[in-house]
């Protein structure tokens, strides 16, 4: 089968590698996002999938949209199948129509559509989720789904040990539905749109935390925006990225520092209950433990986070 990849992050290299290992299928091309500024010296930076492509010598195509050159270079590939993994563009009819396009998305379907669902999976708390092999259509991630892989969110789970648990299985899962399209090709399922939320883009304004909130939600936020975004706070003027976090027993005016006992670590006080914050990373210096950085002094109990 001649296969065209459109992927984009490290989310979707799983996928590209297991195609390009398959003896059964040949990826002809590869569709991604443009060379863009990135990390702190804003070099331009090809994606993870461009970089993976070229190594294999696959024709790398980078079209900002589908209309014109880009929607030739794609017809030109005459794929049987066009598989998807987080590429960052909302595909359109006229690429639709070349091949069935199958998409690996990261999420219980209908449950967190859209452009960040491993965030807002463990945002929410959620303890179980899926990878879907769904078929795309014009709508956001709103296609029939031909595979559902369940899968168990650990207590303490990040966002980004949860990425790396669903790239491997959503990589495994598309290799699944291929091997047996002829007996996949007229199973899929409509999703059940009464379930359906949606998974917006992150904000610079959601990386705050706003420890008014439950310990709980306070512990979520820190998880789900590890590594990236990085769930942010200031002491005294001084931001500090939270890393990890555990529930404790406390109570105080929210954000208020209960414990810098090196031993017990640093407590901080929620809306409701209160939170350990053992891993944090103070602006320019290395992430910590917090009984490493309580050790340093400078934290007090009766300072406030804000």
């Amino acid at each position: 089968m001649h296969v065209v990849f459109m992927g984009a992050p490290e989310f979707a290299v799983p996928s590209l590698q297991k195609l390009i290992a398959s003896d059964q299928h040949k990826v002809v091309g590869v569709f991604t996002q443009p060379p863009r500024p990135a990390g702190r010296g804003m070099q331009v930076r090809k994606t993870p999938v461009h970089e993976v492509a070229e190594k294999h010598g696959i024709p790398v195509f980078t079209p900002a949209r589908f209309k014109g050159e880009g929607l030739e270079q794609l017809q030109a590939l005459h794929p049987d199948m066009i598989c998807v993994a987080a590429y960052g563009l909302l595909l359109p009819q006229s690429v639709l129509d070349v091949a069935p396009c199958l998409n690996v998305h990261p999420s219980a379907l209908p449950r967190w559509r859209g452009a960040a669902p491993l965030h807002h999976t463990i945002l929410a708390g959620d303890t179980t989720t899926e990878v879907c092999i769904m078929h795309m259509e014009k709508g956001l991630d709103s296609g029939p789904v031909y595979l559902r892989l369940p899968v168990k969110i650990k207590d303490g789970t990040t966002t980004g040990k949860l990425h790396d648990d669903l790239a491997t299985l959503g990589a495994s899962a598309l290799m699944q539905v291929l091997k047996n399209w002829p007996n996949y090709r007229e199973r899929a399922a409509p999703q059940h749109e009464e379930n359906l939320t949606y998974a917006h883009k992150l904000t610079p304004e959601m990386k705050v935390t706003d420890f008014g909130k439950t310990a709980h939600e306070v512990r979520q936020h820190i998880l789900g925006m590890c590594p990236f975004p990085g769930a942010t706070t200031k002491l005294d003027g001084v931001l500090y990225k939270l890393l990890d976090a555990k529930l404790a027993e406390g109570n105080g005016k929210p954000g208020t520092v209960l414990s810098v006992d090196p031993k017990g670590g640093l407590i901080v006080a929620c809306g409701e209950d209160a939170v350990r914050l053992t891993q944090l990373q103070r602006e320019g210096k290395k992430p910590m433990s917090d009984s490493e950085l309580l050790r340093g002094g400078g934290i007090n109990v009766g300072d406030v986070f804000a």
